[in-house]
């Protein structure tokens, strides 16, 4: 294995140099192209001062500037700092203070906002990329207004245009050197700076390129948004590294990703239930848009076995389980390819798979004591993939990271052959009348009713249970029901104290930015 991302992309280019790395609508861009245009920008970030550890911030949907400004920021020796693009004001502000970002490649018309939201931070400067760059086809879909005009601070376009031909000082990087921080949704609290390394990432992408089978001439769609681990690794990071083309059209945007799906043959991707489920919103969506898909996975949360079965029946495709983590660096649990997960008889749960290489999982009980195949316990996950800790948080690094070894917060049982079976979050245990009911056990009955979309259970005070257990529902386009209905749909399935005393029917549920349902937002309704 390379010692540093930058090494594995340079024999990547050595390699097959005319392969397309980037196809975006209907432009492409080959390795060696791509190459020589990071080359351009690694030039002019040393040139504004970037030094090795510096911080990078990229603050961009996903299109074609966010991987090369990923390889030009670690070919310049500093380290990327991913940030969600739908963040503001305070939100961004946090994360830049935290980690002492010093300047930011935005997209064009957003500098001027982020200046002012960024007023007396460490950062110097606002870089521009403009979204309408290698492509010609200007999708109506995506591109609804005129390009914005450039940040006044450098555009990318003028920049590697000016810096074509010319090379960065070379810099030499260690396994163990930070490739890029990566900040927790804060689901459990503020957000935290994960510090993946360079052998961290080297070691999740080549790890689950062999899992999936991948092969020279993939082609590997970004579902998921860059800025987010799953996108970062196992979206971007397989084809990046590898004889494999990465596919992009910005952000997700359902018609548009399956049009993209068909159009550029892609043969796998990974992305959340969210986003599979918008498809079903599509109207004229079928198996014709996957007939290239080989291996598509969905991480970020488990699916129900009810939305497997659909999505199979609707789109011809098996969507294989995967789990992981931030601080597992994209995967570290998937389902093999072609196999169908089991489902575990006494709670109904579809497996997340099997740990995939290099990796070991247990789980444990509250006093950390390994727990035997069949019991419930929190999972453990110990794997060269696994960060070294957080940044500038040596606290959550040693309550969260102890020993090395990845206290997950999930509650999971491990069966005889190794196959996961995640319970729940600790947290979001429910205790009613005494009894302790795993909301997602809730949630898989009432995701077999044929009008639910989405599912979210929580746990809500109660005088006379302690907590009661109370469902929040989305329904599918065109369907129908009522509260009063899944009520009793769900009563005949559970057991009286697992029955939701309410169900409340929502528009939307709310979702984090990488398309987790937010129970805790939920509860607080």
């Amino acid at each position: 294995m390379s010692g540093s991302i930058v090494e594995a992309w340079r024999e990547r280019v050595a390699a097959r140099p005319s392969r397309a790395a980037i196809r975006y609508f209907d432009g492409t861009i080959d390795a060696a192209t791509l190459d020589k245009l990071t080359d351009a920008l690694a030039t002019e970030l040393q040139a504004r001062g970037v030094r090795s550890g510096d911080r990078i911030g990229i603050y961009l949907q996903n299109i074609p500037y966010y991987p090369l400004a990923l390889l030009a920021v670690w070919k310049s020796g500093a380290i990327a700092v991913p940030l969600n693009p739908m963040y503001r004001g305070d939100e961004l502000r946090r994360l830049v203070e935290d980690s002492g970002t010093t300047g930011i490649i935005v997209a064009r018309g957003t500098d001027e906002a982020t200046r002012s939201a960024l007023a007396g931070t460490p950062v110097r400067w606002l870089l521009s990329a403009s979204s309408r760059d290698f492509q010609t086809r200007d999708d109506p879909r995506v591109f609804t207004e005129p390009d914005p005009a450039p940040s006044p601070d450098g555009d990318l376009t003028t920049i590697l245009a000016a810096r074509r031909g010319q090379r960065p000082a070379r810099i030499m990087h260690d396994g163990d050197d930070i490739a890029f921080i990566t900040y927790t949704s804060g689901t459990t609290g503020p957000p935290k700076g994960a510090l993946n390394t360079h052998r961290n990432f080297l070691c999740a992408v080549s790890g689950y390129a062999e899992w999936i089978r991948l092969a020279a001439g993939d082609v590997s769609y970004a579902i998921a948004p860059m800025f987010h681990i799953t996108g970062l690794s196992l979206n971007a990071g397989i084809a990046l590294l590898n004889d494999v083309t990465l596919s992009m059209s910005g952000r997700f945007e359902a018609s548009v990703a399956l049009d993209t799906i068909h159009e550029h043959e892609v043969t796998t991707t990974v992305g959340s239930i969210t986003a599979f489920n918008a498809f079903f919103g599509v109207p004229d969506a079928g198996a014709d848009h996957f007939a290239s898909a080989k291996r598509v996975y969905s991480g970020g949360a488990p699916i129900p076995p009810a939305t497997i079965d659909a999505f199979r029946d609707r789109f011809g495709v098996y969507l294989h389980n995967i789990w992981g983590m931030t601080e597992t660096t994209g995967g570290g649990i998937a389902v093999p390819p072609g196999v169908a997960a089991p489902v575990h008889g006494p709670s109904g749960t579809l497996s997340v798979g099997v740990a995939t290489r290099c990796v070991e999982v247990i789980t444990v009980d509250a006093q950390g004591r390994p727990q035997p195949p069949g019991e419930e316990g929190e999972l453990v996950v110990t794997a060269p993939q696994v960060i070294p800790g957080y940044w500038q948080n040596e606290e959550a690094t040693e309550r969260t990271l102890p020993g090395g070894r990845l206290h997950t917060g999930d509650v999971a049982i491990i069966d005889d052959e190794g196959w996961v079976y995640l319970v729940d979050r600790i947290k979001d245990q429910i205790n009613t009348s005494g009894y302790k009911v795993w909301p997602r056990e809730v949630e898989d009955v009432l995701y077999e009713h044929p009008s639910v979309l989405e599912v979210a259970v929580v746990g809500t005070p109660d005088d006379y249970r302690g907590e009661a257990v109370v469902a929040y529902v989305s329904l599918r386009e065109g369907k129908a029901t009522d509260p009063v209905e899944l009520v009793e749909f769900a009563g005949e399935r559970l057991a009286a104290y697992k029955r939701p005393r309410v169900v409340h029917v929502l528009d939307a549920l709310p979702k984090t930015a990488t398309g987790k349902i937010q129970r805790g937002a939920l509860r607080g309704r």
